[in-house]
């Protein structure tokens, strides 16, 4: 039996693959860019521009979450908004998502159940379909989403376009997932607004397609966190970031939290990832659409610097590390 099953409950072995899929997709909804949803072979997606931006990445529990500090909608709803997040990202407005969900034959499948409707809600929110995907047995929980999206005429953003002269600005949250993380690390369940970021990000989806109409010469995904995703900007773009310390807004909430803790607010602002902020270098400082917030500016040479100085510590997550 899985731990994830409660004694007694039905688990995916007794409903089969066919019954789950049948109760994932059981009276879902598909946005009109669906042409072909789950059902068949494989999808079809309306692809108006020609061009299909597409991401995956690959979710373990024990890794990147865990059932005793999230809920399965929670960790639903974070699988899909960590994929959007890079489509978002790219300039391109998202049109579908896959998943992949493997997990040992004992799992409940009242946890499939809660996790698939927490992707389904978080696709809504994005205005995209779940099309399809793929179940199988593991020996832990894992799911993998594929992301698609379309640029609508727009050339992609990447993160090799800054140039030295460009501003720095962000959209979203930073430092939120990072402090409810700590208090879910001290055996703390709130306050709920910071459990809650780091537990389902939301990613502000419109801010990329808006950064692009606006002329962004780079822009990326903040996942493992502001300081190392400004890093791959600059290495991409052969450019050095410095950003200005009394313009990085570090909210009253995250204060609390670290003082109750013995914890660093600006350091999780700085350095937490999974809040999926979107980061973009504009080349006129009066450009930056409303909704993001300018930190600073890009210059020549290399490297990520606060207020002029390399940053003490690691400045984001690494894998392996």
């Amino acid at each position: 039996m899985s731990p994830n099953t409660p004694d007694g409950a039905e688990t995916v072995a007794e409903v089969g693959e066919f019954g789950l899929i049948e109760r994932i997709t059981r009276g879902r909804q598909q946005p009109r860019s669906t042409l072909l949803g789950p059902g068949d072979d494989a999808a079809v997606v309306a692809a108006p521009d020609g061009r299909v931006v597409a991401c995956t990445d690959v979710l373990v529990e024990g890794v990147h979450f865990r059932l005793d500090w999230s809920n399965p909608d929670h960790v639903g709803r974070k699988a899909v908004a960590v994929n959007l997040a890079d489509i978002a990202a790219m300039g391109a407005v998202p049109t579908a998502v896959l998943v992949g969900l493997a997990c040992p034959s004992g799992t409940s499948a009242a946890v499939v159940d809660q996790l698939t409707a927490g992707m389904w809600h978080e696709a809504a929110r994005a205005r995209v379909g779940v099309v399809g995907g793929d179940l199988t047995e593991a020996p832990t929980l894992v799911i993998s989403i594929t992301a698609l999206g379309d640029l609508r005429g727009r050339k992609p953003v990447t993160r090799g376009g800054a140039m030295p002269g460009d501003v720095v600005a962000v959209a979203g949250r930073l430092g939120w997932s990072a402090a409810g993380l700590a208090v879910l690390g001290r055996g703390f369940r709130s306050p709920v607004s910071v459990v809650g970021a780091h537990r389902a990000p939301e990613p502000p989806y419109p801010a990329g397609p808006q950064a692009a109409d606006a002329g962004a010469t780079a822009m990326i995904d903040v996942s493992d966190g502001l300081l190392a995703d400004l890093g791959h900007i600059g290495t991409a773009s052969n450019v050095a970031i410095d950003i200005r310390g009394d313009l990085i807004e570090v909210h009253q909430r995250l204060v609390d939290v670290a003082a109750a803790l013995g914890g660093d607010p600006r350091h999780w602002v700085l350095t937490g990832g999974e809040d999926h902020a979107l980061a973009a270098t504009f080349p006129d400082p009066a450009g930056v659409p409303d909704g993001w917030r300018t930190i600073g500016t890009v210059t020549r040479g290399n490297g990520v610097t606060v207020d002029g100085v390399p940053y003490t510590g690691a400045a984001g997550w690494q894998h392996w590390r």
